[in-house]
């Protein structure tokens, strides 16, 4: 891990959720980089999981055959926010997970209880085991997954500034410029209302969670947001150790 700018005085366990397209998985990387905090992408590991389902078979719409074959994988995810990497049976996955055919697979996969159960146990050992503390990114970590964690954070967006973020900077405004983003936000509010009305752990803000609207704001004023946010609670977490 690379040496961090600014250190948390306490190890914390930091939960950030939000829809897709608010900036979770770039502010989640550079802030704990920055604090030299361990990085968890848990979206990778149910893209990892629906991936193998994919590639040996499996009816990835037949949810007893998902729930069934969901403990066969060993998905190992490593925490240094320089360079995250996640495996699937000892095989680098980290770009076969973000092929469109995983990407319109994974809400189904990822509604199935018993799957999201595996998933879930092995994001709380991690995050249990991370020496210096972690930063969990997800959908329902301030809910389910750490509902203890020490800060918990929702990063929201207007729907339009999540799909240009995701079509990256668009230059111009052609007809085709202006059709892809109208996908790319059908695409995103589509998964967000199938994940937030998924019957087992929905995307959700935690009551106390601090909500952060990144819409207006460029990425460094975000993490620098985070940053400070997660200082705070540290610093009156080692205050607490102290006493």
């Amino acid at each position: 891990m690379e040496t961090a700018d600014r250190t948390a005085p306490a190890a914390v366990i930091v939960a950030i959720d939000g829809p897709a397209g608010t900036g979770k998985s770039s502010t989640s990387k550079a802030v704990a980089g920055k604090l030299g905090l361990g990085y968890l992408d848990t979206g990778a590991q149910y893209r990892a999981i629906t991936w193998w389902m994919l590639t040996n078979g499996i009816d990835v719409n037949d949810p007893v055959a998902v729930a069934d074959a969901c403990v066969k994988p060993v998905i190992v995810s490593g925490t240094d926010p320089a360079a995250p990497t996640i495996t699937v049976d000892g095989l680098d996955a980290a770009g076969p997970i973000r092929s469109a055919e995983v990407t319109a697979a994974v809400s189904a996969v990822s509604a199935v209880p018993e799957l999201r159960a595996v998933i879930t146990d092995l994001q709380r050992t991690i995050a249990a085991e991370a020496p210096h503390g972690i930063v969990v990114e997800g959908r329902d970590i301030g809910i389910t997954v750490l509902p203890d964690a020490d800060l918990k954070i929702f990063l929201t967006a207007s729907p339009e500034a999540r799909a240009a973020r995701r079509n990256g900077e668009l230059k111009g405004t052609n007809a085709q410029q202006a059709t892809d983003l109208a996908a790319t936000r059908e695409a995103l509010i589509k998964r967000d209302a199938a994940d937030s009305s998924r019957k087992t752990s929905p995307l959700a803000k935690a009551d106390d969670a601090v909500e952060v609207d990144t819409t207006d704001l460029t990425l460094d004023q975000v993490i620098e947001c985070v940053v400070t946010l997660i200082e705070g609670v540290s610093a009156e977490k080692a205050g607490r150790d102290i006493r």
